[in-house]
């Protein structure tokens, strides 16, 4: 009975999404990455802890290893002024941080939004999951006309339901990975405006190229849906600049096979937070995101998917403290803005450590 209860809930409430069904399904089925009913990583990727990782996780949240996976105290931040984004930047790609993995990218005179989470807690309900434990800059409601939204996969921190109704309205577009139409659907998007795009397919947008690229994670909403969806990473072509955010990914080859193709970056938004070495193949740690940003050719770094959320067990500086020591050893020119701090690519990289005491 329980089971039953649950899956009718699932169903019922919108925040879960919806399944995909009839062409949508027939066009995910068809996928090179598609087969025995789900989604394939590109090469093999275990995700299975195993009983002693399971009971490690479970001590660490009993018992808490960790007492600075949370600030303690105000994160600085600059405010986004709506009355400052009215008129779109065309004279230079401006990339404005807005806390974990979501961004505001203003290319040749087109403002993006890149997984826009811009609520309050990552989770389906209200009462229970991560709160976000850094100010937001801008809310959803607040924010100017947007030319594309770009979803990189349907996890809760990265698609959030109250974000993409508020956006709606005033987005032209969504590009989105296999699959992900279908919770927008069910979100009141209307579907001549969603663009759904398998790995390596490309789309244009006056002037702009966006390619859904691999990445090697995993998606679902539920507890049937695993890998039911597709996750992506992605490609912006300006007419001068080349952008890189990776949504979320574990460590692979691809990211050499995605700097072959369309490399160098001008700036790559390179996954940096959320890691353990129970789940390694679906996160990187902070070393391999600076070694994924050679391997892209990448020109600037910054490290995201961090600063905003704890989803793991890591204090809330390791990931900023060991990439910059990384990138430091590298030699590899590295931005780390306060949220809400533009990038103005070529002329304006912030690099305070601002997450010092």
């Amino acid at each position: 009975m329980a089971t039953i209860a649950g899956c009718s809930f699932l169903r019922l409430s919108p925040q879960f999404g919806d399944e995909a069904k009839g062409e949508r399904l027939k066009t995910m089925q068809q996928s090179p990455n598609y087969a025995d009913g789900q989604f394939h990583n590109t090469v093999p990727t275990n995700m299975d802890i195993g009983f002693s990782g399971y009971m490690k996780l479970l001590h660490t949240q009993i018992f808490g290893e960790n007492d600075e996976q949370l600030p303690g105290r105000p994160i600085p931040y600059l405010p986004v002024k709506a009355a400052t984004t009215n008129s779109v930047q065309d004279t230079a790609t401006v990339v404005t941080w807005l806390g974990h993995s979501a961004f505001m990218v203003e290319i040749d005179g087109k403002r993006l939004l890149l997984d826009p989470m811009l609520g309050d807690i990552a989770s389906p309900l209200s009462f229970i999951g991560p709160r976000r434990f850094a100010p937001l800059p801008i809310t959803a409601a607040d924010l100017p006309p947007i030319d594309a939204v770009l979803i990189s996969h349907d996890h809760y921190d990265h698609l959030d339901y109250g974000s993409i109704k508020d956006l709606n309205e005033k987005t032209g577009h969504f590009y989105v990975a296999l699959g992900v139409g279908a919770h927008l659907e069910r979100w009141g998007v209307p579907a001549e405006k969603i663009t759904e795009m398998d790995w390596w397919q490309e789309a244009t947008l006056q002037g702009l190229t966006f390619a859904a690229t691999p990445s090697r994670h995993f998606s679902g909403r539920g507890l049937t849906d695993r890998m039911g969806t597709l996750w992506t990473s992605w490609v912006i072509i300006g007419r001068e600049d080349r952008v890189f955010f990776s949504g979320d990914s574990g460590y692979f080859s691809g990211f050499a096979e995605i700097g072959e193709k369309y490399g160098p970056f001008d700036i790559t938004l390179l996954e940096c937070g959320q890691y353990n070495e129970l789940w390694q193949n679906i996160h990187m740690m902070p070393e391999q995101t600076v070694q994924a940003h050679l391997d892209l050719k990448g020109k600037l770094l910054m490290p995201i998917h961090r600063g905003a959320f704890s989803l793991a067990m890591h204090s809330w500086t390791d990931p900023i403290q060991r990439v910059t020591k990384r990138a430091a050893e590298l030699k590899v020119p590295i931005t780390t803005p306060l949220i809400g701090e533009p990038v103005l690519l070529h002329r304006a990289a912030p690099h305070t450590k601002w997450w010092r005491p």
